[in-house]
């Protein structure tokens, strides 16, 4: 089945071009209430590659949410051309639906060529094949996180922690969250999706560290969570068929918004793309 999810998100990523520079998207069957975040901006990554010359990679993507989209409608992408020169190109795109801006994403693409080069050493952690499918760290919880249940599955996961909801179960607690992720199947050979679909797991698993370091879960605990901005860095060309190493961590929350940054590590330790994203988060305690 989860091949099947593939399918239908490579789908969802492959717009169509209704103008020079504008596009329109799809939903896929299985939604949240709102479009998923990780969609969205995926979407208007695709939009913005499509209008810049193959031989530039992307560095960064940068989106702001505005309004929540309503996954039984289609999106509209504008790319706007900020820049473009021999090396680098510049893109805005609006997403919009009925008229109304859900977001706009600014992204930027660059042939840098080579210079200095570093990398934070890839975190210690057991190899993917050794760990648990997604699946059978939901069997049990049903009932308590019926959104990640039903949810569409293109991405494998395999945390290398507890996920929230067992941590959660046994009373810990903990700092961070470290997941391999890769593909459910076979992917096509264009780098523009390969980021994408990089791009659309960004938005899994990096709050986490927000509300586990405090001992609470999606599903048990009461608590509200939207994202407000996220970033994608992109320093390594992505193959997202391969098994990446999520690392995420966060060092603050104040004033009911949390912080989370995180590297995507390729495995052999190349950090690949660095994350950070700001979200609201309310927990509600019981009385």
């Amino acid at each position: 089945m989860s091949a099947e999810h593939l399918q239908e998100l490579l789908t969802v990523l492959d717009l169509t071009r209704v103008g020079e520079d504008a596009f329109t998207g799809t939903h896929p069957s299985l939604n949240p209430v709102r479009t998923f975040g990780g969609q969205m901006m995926a979407q208007a990554f695709v939009a913005a590659s499509r209008t810049v010359p193959e031989h530039l990679p992307p560095t960064t993507l940068s989106m702001h949410f505005i309004a929540g989209g309503d996954p039984a409608k289609d999106l509209e992408f504008q790319v706007v051309r900020l820049r473009d020169e021999r090396r680098f190109a510049n893109r805005r795109v609006d997403v919009t639906q009925d008229g109304v801006l859900l977001g706009t994403a600014l992204v930027s693409h660059l042939a840098g060529g080579r210079g200095l080069e570093h990398n934070v050493p890839l975190p210690d952690v057991p190899h993917p094949a050794t760990l648990p499918t997604i699946d059978d760290l939901l069997i049990g919880y049903e009932e308590t996180v019926p959104l990640f249940v039903a949810a569409l599955k293109p991405i494998q996961w395999r945390y290398t922690n507890d996920p929230a909801w067992v941590m959660r179960d046994k009373g810990d607690r903990l700092e961070h969250n470290r997941v391999w992720l890769t593909a459910d199947g076979p992917m096509p050979d264009d780098p523009v999706l390969h980021a994408a679909a990089l791009v659309y797991s960004s938005d899994t698993t990096v709050l986490d560290p927000i509300i586990t370091r405090h001992g609470l879960s999606w599903g048990f605990d009461r608590i509200f969570a939207v994202t407000m901005n996220h970033t994608v860095w992109f320093h390594q060309p992505v193959r997202f068929d391969e098994w990446m190493l999520y690392a995420t961590s966060s060092p603050v929350a104040a004033d009911s918004r949390g912080l989370s940054n995180g590297h995507f590590f390729r495995g052999d330790g190349q950090i690949v793309a660095t994350v950070m994203q700001e979200g609201i988060i309310k927990y509600f305690p019981p009385r």
